[in-house]
């Protein structure tokens, strides 16, 4: 099962966090690491969602129904695609980083 990032909370965060440090003398050490650790344990939280949606539905929970069960496991998918893609592009500006001459 693979978890997924909701876009808006991720770009409001990400709007919080530029707007926290263009209004701040110095960035705060801490504020990206909190900001990586809430990605990925809301990438965490659609998966468990998911997780226990198909096994609801595998079980004949009422109410839990194959369309849920569906939406749910996308969700996750799609989170989990986009925190790849996120990591991605910080190793490759890590290497452009360190490949850099001085």
């Amino acid at each position: 099962m693979i978890p997924i990032i909701a876009a808006p909370s991720v770009i409001s965060a990400a709007s919080g966090l530029a707007g926290a440090s263009a209004g701040s003398a110095t960035p705060q050490p801490g504020h990206f690491l909190s900001f990586v650790s809430d990605a990925l344990q809301g990438v965490s939280a659609q998966q468990s969602s998911a997780a226990s949606a198909e096994a609801g539905y595998a079980a004949g929970v009422p109410g839990a129904t194959l369309g849920k069960a569906l939406v749910a496991s996308d969700r996750a998918e799609v989170a989990w695609n986009a925190t790849v893609a996120v990591r991605n592009e910080v190793v490759s500006a890590y290497q452009a980083v360190m490949n850099m001459q001085f």
